[in-house]
């Protein structure tokens, strides 16, 4: 039984053959399942129930994680009496079954028989778990796919046949069309949100409002960061009598967790654990937190995540609206058109970056020079990996051009680890802390780093695809501009001019090598790093650097045969060539 491998396939497969229970779930010696209490049930009492065999073990972190939701399932089934849930263990020793099992109100293979649980993990195609294959009462599968089913719909999906999925999904898209603020927040158990005070509020007085449905995590830091920021705008449009609520969505497991961060908000919540929490998420397609999707006063979905126009534009994205959004767009142009290194660098009384021994430089003895933004931080492995190649091309361009700066925008997590790795960098940086890296984040919209923006002499940026143009181009890329990128581009064609499309050499006789471009690739030849063209198997992702596959290319057409094995290091075993 493989491990760890969460379904996400979300169609139904099917199969026509029909399983008879005994055969299936018995064994010569054993004609019964058993209860986490040691009864044993016998098989036959199974007849004309709909069956859920469970792959799951308690090793399986996601397991884990989906075995209280098949429990609750089960637990709000079980009155029907014509469902069960049949464990199959991928435990890998009987304590750990047991103490697995023992949450467990279903039942189960017994440990003891291993042959019958490999049986049904061959028979059933098991991949990777948690796994659920769904029988109905003739023991045809109706699905395979039931942790993801059961995940998505709970007992909505019950009896968890292909025509049931669908008849819910058809129901969704008849909500979307159809969709008022009712349909979204209510359901068949509730008619209200709470406040942070505890007090039930019917959802009808949010009505004819615009609403923003919040989904977070308190424990998350991108959460935790946005979250006063929002609390900020609420504020500030409620003081300006605007018919503005928000609503959390919480994805939060732990109420107390939740209830320590809601406590302090004036804003309506969904229950934690609410069913329609998850609903939720699957209807707005949630990808990333925080999101906050605006449902406008006609109960119609204005912006499907407006969480980033707030942390960049605070209350003037409100009302969120294509035209406001529009106007926000002509703003930031006009913003970049005007833009300076002061704008960007200068904050009241905060006009300067630090050298070494935390020596202040004002930041007008850098206007005019082009100027590099590294954002980076210690922690971060990449970023690591990327400063040698950036401090290569610093002292290159700076041999010849002395107005010419890199300033550090730090994302270490404390002044020790920001005082470490800016002992190793020749250039600037902003003080560890310094407010001026949350401006700049926005302004550079930085998700993710490294990230290496270029501001030209005017102070206007030339580029924010600074760390991949110098992990291709180096130092000949400065100064980063459009047209210095056409003349490497230029030189790039020239060079390759009078090399052969193809080659067939020794190092890789399995195919040609077709000349190609390659942004950055590993030389399978000398195992060096390469950029731009290689001499490429797309086949088998082999690459060759130009002067590795020239240099061998002349050696065959001067009949210098070499020896049997044509590269050190290699072995082949007549269909791959392997490193050793």
């Amino acid at each position: 039984m493989a491990g760890g491998g969460e379904e996400n396939v979300t169609e139904i497969v099917i199969n026509d053959e029909a399983h008879d229970f005994r055969s299936l779930l018995s064994s010569s010696e054993r004609d019964f399942l058993v209860r986490n209490n040691g009864d044993q049930v016998k098989i036959e009492s199974l007849k004309g129930k709909k069956l859920a065999l469970y792959f799951s073990a308690s090793w399986c972190g996601p397991c884990r994680q989906f075995t209280p939701i098949l429990i609750e399932v089960y637990n709000e089934l079980s009155s029907k009496g014509d469902f069960e849930v049949i464990f199959v263990s991928g435990d890998e020793d009987e304590e750990s079954f047991k103490g697995y099992f023992s949450k467990m109100p279903w039942l189960a293979i017994p440990f003891s028989d291993s042959e019958k649980r490999d049986h049904l993990d061959e028979l059933f195609q098991v991949r990777g778990i948690p796994h659920c294959v769904i029988l109905d009462e003739d023991g045809k599968v109706v699905s395979d796919n039931g942790v993801e089913i059961i995940r998505e719909y709970g007992t909505e999906a019950y009896p968890f046949t292909q025509q049931k999925i669908k008849d819910l999904k058809d129901q969704e898209e008849a909500a979307r069309k159809n969709q008022s603020l009712r349909s979204i927040l209510v359901s068949r158990s509730r008619d209200f949100v709470i406040s942070s005070d505890g007090k039930k509020v019917p959802v009808s007085e949010l009505e004819g409002k615009t609403v923003g449905l919040y989904f977070l995590l308190f424990s998350y830091k991108a959460c935790d960061d946005f979250t006063p920021k929002l609390d900020e705008v609420y504020r500030k449009l409620k003081a300006k009598g605007e018919n503005f609520e928000i609503v959390l969505i919480p994805l939060e497991e732990d109420e107390e967790s939740f209830n320590q961060g809601f406590k302090s908000l004036h804003w309506f919540a969904l229950p934690v654990k609410d069913k329609n929490c998850q609903k939720l998420a699957r209807y707005f397609d949630l990808a990333t937190l925080p999101t906050l999707a605006i449902i406008g006063p006609d109960g119609k979905t204005l912006q499907s995540n407006v969480a980033e126009a707030i942390d960049e534009h605070g209350v003037l994205a409100y009302p969120f609206t294509l035209e406001r959004f529009t106007e926000l767009a002509e703003l930031e142009k006009a913003k970049q058109e005007a833009q300076t290194l002061e704008s960007i660098l200068v904050s009241g009384d905060q006009d300067f970056v630090i050298g070494k021994d935390g020596v202040k430089i004002p930041v007008t003895d850098l206007v005019g020079k082009n100027i590099l933004l590294y954002f980076s931080a210690h922690w971060c492995p990449p970023c690591r990996a990327f400063l040698p190649k950036l401090m290569d091309a610093y002292q290159k361009i700076k041999a010849k051009d002395d107005a010419f700066e890199v300033i550090f925008i730090s994302s270490d997590r404390d002044q020790a680890s920001f005082d470490e790795f800016f002992s190793g960098m020749p250039w600037l940086a902003l003080p560890f802390g310094d407010p001026r890296k949350a401006s700049l984040s926005r302004t550079f919209k930085v998700h993710g780093i490294p990230l290496l923006v270029a501001i030209g002499p005017s102070g206007k940026t030339v580029t924010k695809e600074a760390r991949d143009i110098i992990m291709i181009h180096g130092a000949d890329a400065y100064p980063f501009t459009d047209e210095r990128l056409k003349e490497i581009e230029a030189q790039i064609e020239e060079m390759a001019k009078g090399w052969p499309e193809k080659l067939k050499l020794k190092l890789h006789e399995e195919h040609e090598l077709a000349l190609a471009r390659r942004r950055i690739y590993t030389c399978d030849g000398c195992g060096e790093t390469g950029h731009v063209w290689s001499y490429y198997c797309d086949e088998c992702d082999f690459d060759l650097h130009p002067k590795c596959a020239l240099k061998e290319d002349k050696g065959a057409n001067d009949d210098s045969k070499g020896e049997e094995n044509p590269h050190e290091g290699w072995n082949c075993d007549g269909e791959t060539c392997f490193k050793v």
